[in-house]
């Protein structure tokens, strides 16, 4: 039977760079950034704060393997399940293309016990968080949005992780 996978890419190279390094300290984390990574292989979705600050989708048939780990989220085999996933993640993409990056959200609800969001901006790893359950590809209850309120991309890992460990769709 043939799988069909979404990948979460998460970076953990340039370790020279100031903004990586900050975010990783702040955070915890050996990751400083997170993107989706489409049933195609080579698009890859996500908002960055160190580019153009907006959600994209971007062509990358090649990277540095070394600079990322991934998590392969397995889709429904039930082709009618599968193709409600793929559609309800595309049309996630496209409600949230252009969205700008939530630097405000990231911070406070780092500093909080609180949720604080702007309904129109995104970081990285929240963004993913969402697209992932809007489009049921990973069960709102097995992401527990609702008790992390500072989803940094490490966090987004361990949640993630534990999730393809009990994938139902393997």
């Amino acid at each position: 039977m043939e799988k069909y996978v979404i990948r979460v890419a998460f970076f953990k190279g340039n370790k020279k760079s100031v903004m990586h390094r900050f975010i990783r300290w702040y955070t915890g984390s050996p990751y400083s950034h997170a993107e989706l990574v489409l049933i195609d292989g080579t698009t890859w979705v996500s908002i960055s704060p160190f580019y153009s600050s907006k959600l994209e989708a971007q062509v990358h048939p090649i990277i540095n393997k070394e600079e990322w780990d991934f998590i392969d989220l397995n889709l429904s085999w039930r082709t009618p399940v599968r193709q409600y996933q793929l559609s309800q993640l595309n049309k996630f993409i496209d409600m949230t293309l252009g969205s700008k990056y939530d630097w405000a959200g990231m911070i406070l609800s780092h500093l909080s016990p609180y949720v604080i969001k702007h309904k129109k901006k995104w970081y990285c790893s929240e963004w993913i968080a969402h697209a992932l359950v809007y489009s049921r590809v990973v069960m709102w209850d097995d992401m527990n949005l609702h008790h992390t309120p500072d989803l940094s991309p490490g966090k987004l890992h361990a949640i993630l992780s534990k999730t393809a460990e009990n994938d139902v769709y393997k």
